[in-house]
């Protein structure tokens, strides 16, 4: 049975998330720097009430830490996007499909379609730049995958799943080449190592040998991709 989000008095706009744990020996509270998600961890026999008194003892901290976290933005024409790590000038282009030249995006006119414009493009050149990475971190591996998938995923940049399916944020297209080849290497490793244990890391080492680099990357720079709203 999943149990409801707490909403603490003091912070009416933040959902608390509940994660009960079997290892878990305290209480933990913990805030992505992907998504800006609140959870909380709690032993499994803990009393919901245990959990709402330590969540609002910790109130002022989440506040704080909630208020680093980029503000959500909506590009416009004028604005930039980042695209393969560099910002792009998005105009206005007499063309029916966007189209980047030097350090511009160009895109039909029309602010109503502008959002579901720049995401479909991302999610195709995404889609192509993933397929790639992926093919040639398998090819090395020797380990065939079943199948990419492109979310919106707001927890996580990838995942394999137990078949051989992996899946990737197509946001990762906004971050430098070689971030979105590190997170496809992160993801085909689990081909070998289901798990991030050493041994997982080697595989990775392997095929991205400056893999510590990018992650850092993604953990600094990826809320700012996450903020960037496209579409509702």
């Amino acid at each position: 049975m999943t149990e409801s989000p707490l909403i603490l008095p003091d912070l009416p706009g933040v959902a608390v998330h509940l994660r009960r744990s079997a290892r878990a020996r305290r209480f933990s509270l913990r805030v992505s720097r992907i998504d800006g998600a609140v959870t909380l961890t709690l032993p499994a026999r803990a009393r919901l009430a245990e959990a709402v008194a330590f969540a609002a003892a910790q109130s002022d901290w989440l506040r704080g830490t909630l208020s680093q976290l980029p503000a959500p933005s909506r590009p416009g024409f004028g604005d930039t996007l980042p695209f393969e790590g560099a910002a792009l000038r998005i105009e206005a282009a007499s063309l029916r499909a966007p189209k980047r030249e030097g350090d511009r995006l160009l895109v039909p006119a029309g602010d109503d379609r502008l959002g579901a414009r720049l995401e479909t493009f991302l999610r195709h050149c995404a889609r192509i730049r993933l397929q790639a990475a992926t093919e040639t971190h398998a090819k090395t591996l020797g380990r065939p995958f079943k199948r990419i998938t492109l979310r919106d995923t707001r927890s996580r940049w990838g995942s394999c799943a137990p078949d051989g399916s992996l899946s990737y944020s197509w946001r990762l297209i906004m971050a430098p080449p070689e971030v979105l080849d590190y997170v496809a290497a992160h993801e085909v490793a689990h081909l070998v190592e289901m798990n991030h244990s050493a041994a997982f890391w080697a595989v990775v080492a392997r095929l991205c040998p400056d893999y510590a680099l990018h992650r850092a990357w993604l953990k600094q720079n990826g809320a700012a991709l996450q903020a960037i709203r496209l579409t509702d």
